[in-house]
């Protein structure tokens, strides 16, 4: 009998395959640097601070689960198969096989989840979290009113025990929600720029509580540690101090460009893996962009698409607060792939499952 398989899984299957060996390699062949997060996780003693945070809860998981204990390589050979599994049962889109821009986006994504997650690794657990909202939005179980709810709520809930600034993508997606319903020209924009004036704001009322800028306490403190560093060359410094209102907010606005629109990187131009992540963000944030206006103009059927983009913009915003670098922005989006997969084929598949 013949087994038949359709070309978009084949491609699937061989990206899987060819990246699991990646993934299985990177520990012999990557740098010291991409392991900092990793030995973190397995040196630290969950039970000194209890499990709540990301380093506490990440080296419970690995505890608990006995990952830590194992070879990095036997980590990615168990770890990586999982994120696949889980991207397979969000769906395979059926023009996934051919060559486009938004396909080849997702190819390097695959090639960088078995970069960044071929070791105990806290995107592992981010990106296994929020692949939940897919299913949520897949579900027929859930009734359609309470959706976007749930999915908001369970964002929040993973800032509250894990990453705090989570807590922010809730407030600034129903802020740049409300923005859409207002009849500007260009909702699309509007929404991001208001999306920002909130990032602003809230960070602007944390200061006058806590006496530190949201940037001013995070980004800037982790930066000034290791500005001198050889692993720091793609760090994020404000082009003015963040210890004013108006520091912090040009910032936030800078930061939020170096993440999302990184074009002052191309000054790094003997470092290639830095410009491959340039142009890989900015054509992601074009297509997403595109893909925001499109899904406004029809709400109805668009609308788990329009909220999932509401999410991932609030989180683009959000990296401009607390990214120290581009390297670690690229790897925290690894954490949100799920989302972003979802975004980009959510017309081939939302009526599946």
């Amino acid at each position: 009998m013949q087994l038949l398989v359709k070309k978009e899984t084949a491609i699937f299957l061989g990206l899987f395959i060819a990246n699991l060996v990646v993934a299985i390699l990177a520990s012999f062949v990557l740098p010291e640097k991409f392991f900092y997060d990793a030995q973190t996780i397995v040196l630290h003693k969950f039970s000194e601070e209890g499990i709540s945070g990301s380093y506490p809860f990440s080296s419970f998981f690995y505890t608990i689960t006995g990952l830590k204990y194992l070879p990095y390589a036997i980590v990615a050979l168990i770890q990586y198969p999982i994120i696949i599994y889980v991207l397979y049962k969000i769906g395979i889109p059926t023009n996934f096989h051919k060559i486009n821009v938004k396909n080849f986006l997702v190819y390097s994504g695959f090639f960088m989840i078995a970069i960044f997650i071929s070791m105990p690794s806290k995107e592992f657990i981010t990106f296994i979290y929020v692949s939940i909202l897919p299913f949520v939005f897949y579900s027929d179980k859930i009734p359609s009113k309470y959706k976007v709810t749930l999915s908001l709520i369970i964002i929040a809930f993973f800032g509250l025990f894990f990453r705090p600034y989570f807590l922010l993508i809730p407030i600034i997606a129903i802020g740049m929600y409300g923005i859409t319903l207002v009849d500007f020209k260009n909702k699309a924009l509007s929404s991001i720029f208001y999306g920002l004036l909130l990032a602003i704001f809230i960070s602007l009322s944390v200061g006058v509580i806590k006496g530190k800028h949201l940037s001013e306490g995070s980004r800037d403190l982790v930066n000034m540690e290791r500005m001198n560093s050889k692993d720091a060359n793609s760090i994020i410094v404000s082009p003015i101090k963040t210890d004013t209102w108006y520091g912090e907010t040009v910032g936030i606005v800078y930061g939020f460009f170096a993440v999302n629109i990184p074009l002052e990187g191309f000054k790094h131009i003997f470092s290639p893996q830095i410009i491959v992540f340039i142009i890989w963000q900015i054509l992601l944030f074009y297509i997403l962009f595109v893909r925001f206006s499109i899904c406004l103009a029809d709400r109805k059927q668009y609308r788990y698409l329009l909220w999932t983009l509401l999410i991932l913009f609030s989180y683009f915003i959000v990296q401009g607060i607390f990214e120290p670098d581009l390297g670690t922005a690229t790897r925290h989006k690894i954490g949100i792939f799920p989302l972003i997969y979802y975004a980009l084929y959510y017309e081939y598949f939302r009526k599946e499952f």
